[in-house]
Protein backbone atom coordinates (compact mmCIF):
# COMPACT_ATOMS: atom_id res chain seq x y z
CA UNK A 1 0.00 0.00 0.00
CA UNK A 2 2.80 2.29 0.91
CA UNK A 3 4.66 1.30 -2.58
CA UNK A 4 1.08 2.44 -4.38
CA UNK A 5 1.06 5.76 -2.81
CA UNK A 6 4.49 6.65 -2.93
CA UNK A 7 3.96 5.58 -6.84
CA UNK A 8 0.54 8.02 -6.81
CA UNK A 9 2.91 10.93 -5.33
CA UNK A 10 5.58 10.57 -8.03
CA UNK A 11 3.22 10.31 -10.76
CA UNK A 12 1.15 13.36 -9.48
CA UNK A 13 4.25 15.27 -9.18
CA UNK A 14 5.80 14.44 -12.63
CA UNK A 15 2.12 15.52 -14.03
CA UNK A 16 2.08 19.25 -12.18
CA UNK A 17 6.28 19.37 -13.79
CA UNK A 18 4.50 18.08 -17.29
CA UNK A 19 1.31 20.63 -16.86
CA UNK A 20 4.07 23.42 -15.86
CA UNK A 21 6.10 22.85 -18.42
CA UNK A 22 3.16 22.41 -21.08
CA UNK A 23 3.53 26.29 -21.77
CA UNK A 24 6.97 26.53 -22.57
CA UNK A 25 6.63 23.30 -24.68
CA UNK A 26 3.81 24.36 -26.63
CA UNK A 27 5.19 28.49 -27.19
CA UNK A 28 8.64 26.36 -28.23
CA UNK A 29 6.87 24.83 -30.85
CA UNK A 30 4.74 27.10 -32.17
CA UNK A 31 7.70 29.17 -32.50
CA UNK A 32 9.63 26.43 -34.52
CA UNK A 33 7.04 26.40 -36.98
CA UNK A 34 6.77 30.05 -37.33
CA UNK A 35 10.89 30.45 -37.27
CA UNK A 36 10.54 27.68 -40.03
CA UNK A 37 8.12 29.41 -42.19
CA UNK A 38 10.08 33.10 -41.67
CA UNK A 39 13.39 31.20 -42.68
CA UNK A 40 11.69 30.01 -46.07
CA UNK A 41 10.03 33.47 -46.64
CA UNK A 42 13.54 35.50 -46.19
CA UNK A 43 15.33 32.95 -48.61
CA UNK A 44 12.53 32.91 -51.25
CA UNK A 45 12.95 36.75 -50.94
CA UNK A 46 16.82 36.59 -51.13
CA UNK A 47 16.66 34.10 -54.27
CA UNK A 48 14.03 36.45 -56.17
CA UNK A 49 16.49 39.32 -55.74
CA UNK A 50 19.37 37.62 -56.95
CA UNK A 51 17.34 36.41 -60.00
CA UNK A 52 16.21 40.08 -60.70
CA UNK A 53 19.97 41.53 -60.10
CA UNK A 54 21.31 38.73 -62.05
CA UNK A 55 23.58 37.56 -59.81
CA UNK A 56 26.32 35.15 -60.45
CA UNK A 57 24.54 31.97 -59.83
CA UNK A 58 27.10 30.27 -57.73
CA UNK A 59 27.43 32.82 -55.87
CA UNK A 60 23.79 33.20 -54.94
CA UNK A 61 23.91 29.37 -54.54
CA UNK A 62 26.62 30.21 -51.77
CA UNK A 63 24.57 32.81 -50.04
CA UNK A 64 21.11 31.19 -49.95
CA UNK A 65 22.64 27.75 -48.56
CA UNK A 66 24.81 29.95 -46.08
CA UNK A 67 21.96 32.28 -44.89
CA UNK A 68 19.52 29.29 -44.81
CA UNK A 69 21.91 26.63 -42.76
CA UNK A 70 22.75 30.00 -40.18
CA UNK A 71 19.16 30.86 -39.47
CA UNK A 72 18.24 27.13 -38.77
CA UNK A 73 21.18 26.91 -36.27
CA UNK A 74 19.80 30.40 -34.40
CA UNK A 75 16.08 28.79 -34.57
CA UNK A 76 17.10 25.81 -33.03
CA UNK A 77 19.39 27.59 -30.48
CA UNK A 78 16.31 29.99 -29.70
CA UNK A 79 13.72 26.71 -29.29
CA UNK A 80 15.90 24.84 -26.88
CA UNK A 81 16.46 28.03 -24.57
CA UNK A 82 12.41 28.43 -24.49
CA UNK A 83 12.61 24.76 -23.60
CA UNK A 84 14.61 25.18 -20.67
CA UNK A 85 18.02 23.81 -21.46
CA UNK A 86 20.67 26.48 -20.42
CA UNK A 87 22.08 27.40 -24.12
CA UNK A 88 25.79 28.07 -23.49
CA UNK A 89 26.73 24.86 -22.76
CA UNK A 90 24.96 23.43 -25.84
CA UNK A 91 26.52 26.58 -27.79
CA UNK A 92 29.62 24.94 -26.26
CA UNK A 93 29.17 21.44 -27.21
CA UNK A 94 28.55 22.36 -30.62
CA UNK A 95 32.13 24.00 -30.95
CA UNK A 96 33.80 21.10 -29.81
CA UNK A 97 31.98 18.72 -32.51
CA UNK A 98 32.87 21.26 -35.30
CA UNK A 99 36.75 21.43 -33.91
CA UNK A 100 36.80 17.89 -33.84
CA UNK A 101 34.90 17.66 -37.04
CA UNK A 102 37.22 20.47 -38.28
CA UNK A 103 40.24 18.38 -37.49
CA UNK A 104 39.23 15.57 -39.03
CA UNK A 105 38.53 17.61 -42.47
CA UNK A 106 41.07 19.30 -42.95
CA UNK A 107 41.06 18.96 -46.57
CA UNK A 108 37.41 19.61 -47.31
CA UNK A 109 37.55 22.62 -45.03
CA UNK A 110 40.46 23.94 -47.11
CA UNK A 111 38.23 23.36 -50.06
CA UNK A 112 35.45 25.03 -48.73
CA UNK A 113 37.51 27.90 -47.56
CA UNK A 114 38.91 28.14 -51.47
CA UNK A 115 35.26 27.82 -52.73
CA UNK A 116 34.26 30.70 -50.73
CA UNK A 117 36.88 33.19 -52.00
CA UNK A 118 36.27 32.26 -55.41
CA UNK A 119 32.94 32.92 -55.30
CA UNK A 120 33.57 36.29 -53.14
CA UNK A 121 36.62 37.49 -55.37
CA UNK A 122 35.19 36.22 -58.83
CA UNK A 123 38.38 35.07 -60.64
CA UNK A 124 36.14 33.14 -63.04
CA UNK A 125 32.59 32.71 -63.99
CA UNK A 126 30.11 30.51 -65.44
CA UNK A 127 31.05 29.83 -68.91
CA UNK A 128 34.70 31.48 -68.85
CA UNK A 129 37.56 29.30 -70.55
CA UNK A 130 40.37 28.98 -67.72
CA UNK A 131 43.93 27.77 -67.50
CA UNK A 132 45.06 26.22 -64.02
CA UNK A 133 47.90 23.95 -63.31
CA UNK A 134 48.46 22.69 -67.04
CA UNK A 135 44.60 22.32 -67.42
CA UNK A 136 42.09 24.44 -69.51
CA UNK A 137 38.60 24.51 -69.93
CA UNK A 138 35.16 26.10 -69.86
CA UNK A 139 33.95 26.86 -66.66
CA UNK A 140 31.07 24.14 -66.14
CA UNK A 141 30.18 24.35 -62.46
CA UNK A 142 31.48 26.14 -58.98
CA UNK A 143 30.67 24.24 -56.08
CA UNK A 144 31.55 24.89 -52.60
CA UNK A 145 34.32 22.06 -52.43
CA UNK A 146 35.14 21.62 -56.31
CA UNK A 147 35.19 23.48 -59.66
CA UNK A 148 34.57 21.48 -63.15
CA UNK A 149 35.65 22.49 -66.44
CA UNK A 150 34.51 21.13 -69.75
CA UNK A 151 37.79 20.82 -71.80
CA UNK A 152 38.29 20.67 -75.49
CA UNK A 153 38.55 17.04 -75.64
CA UNK A 154 34.95 17.01 -74.01
CA UNK A 155 36.27 15.58 -70.55
CA UNK A 156 35.32 16.79 -67.87
CA UNK A 157 38.20 17.93 -65.25
CA UNK A 158 36.97 18.46 -61.58
CA UNK A 159 39.39 20.91 -59.65
CA UNK A 160 39.36 20.81 -55.53
CA UNK A 161 39.36 24.57 -55.13
CA UNK A 162 41.71 24.05 -52.20
CA UNK A 163 44.55 23.69 -55.33
CA UNK A 164 42.48 26.27 -57.37
CA UNK A 165 42.61 28.90 -54.89
CA UNK A 166 46.18 29.15 -54.63
CA UNK A 167 47.00 28.12 -58.29
CA UNK A 168 47.79 31.18 -60.90
CA UNK A 169 45.29 30.90 -63.46
CA UNK A 170 44.82 32.46 -66.42
CA UNK A 171 41.33 33.32 -67.56
CA UNK A 172 40.78 34.08 -71.65
CA UNK A 173 37.58 35.05 -71.58
CA UNK A 174 37.91 37.92 -68.80
CA UNK A 175 38.70 40.86 -71.36
CA UNK A 176 36.51 41.48 -73.95
CA UNK A 177 39.46 41.25 -76.69
CA UNK A 178 42.65 39.39 -77.09
CA UNK A 179 45.76 39.67 -78.90
CA UNK A 180 47.57 37.40 -81.74
CA UNK A 181 50.86 37.19 -82.23
CA UNK A 182 51.86 34.31 -85.13
CA UNK A 183 55.35 33.67 -86.00
CA UNK A 184 56.02 33.20 -89.39
CA UNK A 185 59.64 32.56 -90.69
CA UNK A 186 60.97 33.37 -94.09
CA UNK A 187 63.82 32.66 -95.65
CA UNK A 188 67.24 34.53 -95.94
CA UNK A 189 67.17 35.01 -99.57
CA UNK A 190 63.33 36.26 -99.32
CA UNK A 191 62.37 40.02 -99.47
CA UNK A 192 61.48 41.43 -96.10
CA UNK A 193 59.60 44.33 -97.19
CA UNK A 194 57.34 42.54 -99.37
CA UNK A 195 56.84 39.87 -96.97
CA UNK A 196 55.81 42.32 -94.26
CA UNK A 197 53.36 44.62 -97.26
CA UNK A 198 51.81 40.90 -97.96
CA UNK A 199 51.21 39.78 -94.54
CA UNK A 200 49.96 43.80 -93.60
CA UNK A 201 47.46 43.48 -96.35
CA UNK A 202 46.18 39.80 -95.30
CA UNK A 203 45.17 41.40 -91.83
CA UNK A 204 43.76 44.83 -93.26
CA UNK A 205 41.25 43.20 -95.12
CA UNK A 206 39.74 40.97 -92.83
CA UNK A 207 36.72 43.41 -91.24
CA UNK A 208 36.77 40.82 -87.47
CA UNK A 209 40.57 42.46 -87.02
CA UNK A 210 40.72 45.61 -84.78
CA UNK A 211 41.87 48.89 -86.53
CA UNK A 212 42.30 50.26 -82.81
CA UNK A 213 44.99 49.13 -81.50
CA UNK A 214 46.24 48.64 -84.97
CA UNK A 215 47.75 45.27 -86.71
CA UNK A 216 51.51 45.37 -87.33
CA UNK A 217 53.98 42.66 -88.72
CA UNK A 218 57.80 42.90 -87.05
CA UNK A 219 60.99 41.73 -87.36
CA UNK A 220 61.71 39.42 -83.96
CA UNK A 221 64.51 37.27 -84.51
CA UNK A 222 66.93 36.70 -87.31
CA UNK A 223 67.12 32.94 -86.27
CA UNK A 224 69.86 30.04 -87.54
CA UNK A 225 67.96 29.48 -90.65
CA UNK A 226 65.32 31.96 -91.19
CA UNK A 227 63.89 35.38 -90.65
CA UNK A 228 61.30 35.19 -88.43
CA UNK A 229 58.14 37.99 -88.39
CA UNK A 230 55.50 38.36 -85.85
CA UNK A 231 52.06 39.04 -87.08
CA UNK A 232 49.91 40.76 -83.80
CA UNK A 233 46.62 42.06 -84.16
CA UNK A 234 43.64 42.36 -81.83
CA UNK A 235 40.21 40.69 -82.15
CA UNK A 236 37.05 40.38 -80.13
CA UNK A 237 37.23 37.14 -78.58
CA UNK A 238 34.18 35.76 -79.96
CA UNK A 239 36.45 35.88 -83.65
CA UNK A 240 40.02 35.19 -82.44
CA UNK A 241 40.15 31.91 -83.29
CA UNK A 242 38.60 32.12 -86.56
CA UNK A 243 41.49 34.97 -87.16
CA UNK A 244 43.90 33.06 -85.67
CA UNK A 245 43.38 29.76 -88.44
CA UNK A 246 42.59 32.32 -91.13
CA UNK A 247 45.52 34.11 -90.81
CA UNK A 248 48.29 31.23 -90.70
CA UNK A 249 46.68 29.46 -93.87
CA UNK A 250 46.12 32.51 -95.96
CA UNK A 251 49.78 33.89 -94.76
CA UNK A 252 51.49 30.33 -96.37
CA UNK A 253 49.44 30.74 -99.37
CA UNK A 254 49.94 34.23 -100.09
CA UNK A 255 53.63 33.93 -99.45
CA UNK A 256 54.52 31.53 -102.21
CA UNK A 257 52.28 33.08 -104.86
CA UNK A 258 54.86 36.38 -103.68
CA UNK A 259 57.83 34.12 -104.22
CA UNK A 260 58.54 33.99 -100.67
CA UNK A 261 59.71 30.36 -99.47
CA UNK A 262 58.93 29.62 -95.90
CA UNK A 263 62.46 27.51 -94.91
CA UNK A 264 61.95 24.40 -92.90
CA UNK A 265 64.87 22.50 -91.01
CA UNK A 266 66.67 20.36 -93.63
CA UNK A 267 69.90 18.26 -92.83
CA UNK A 268 72.69 17.29 -95.11
CA UNK A 269 74.69 13.96 -94.75
CA UNK A 270 77.67 13.11 -96.33
CA UNK A 271 78.89 10.09 -97.21
CA UNK A 272 82.11 8.29 -97.17
CA UNK A 273 83.54 4.82 -98.25
CA UNK A 274 86.64 4.60 -95.81
CA UNK A 275 87.29 1.20 -97.58
CA UNK A 276 88.48 2.85 -100.96
CA UNK A 277 90.28 5.43 -98.85
CA UNK A 278 92.41 2.99 -96.74
CA UNK A 279 93.34 1.10 -100.33
CA UNK A 280 94.79 4.11 -101.76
Amino acid sequence: MREINELKDVSQEYLERFIAFLPDLLGAILWLVIGWWLIKLVVGYMRKFFEKKGHDPALSKFLLNLTNGALIVLLLISVVGMLGIETTSFIAILGAAGLAIGLALQGSLSNFAGGVLILLLKPFKLGDWIEVNGISGTVKDISMFYTRLNTFGNQLAIIPNGELSNENIVNYSAEATRRDAITIGISYDSNIKLAKDTLMGLLKEQENILEDPAPAVVVTELADSSVNLSVRYWAKLDHFWDCHWYTIEEAKCRLEAAGISIPFPQRDVHFFNHSEKSGQ
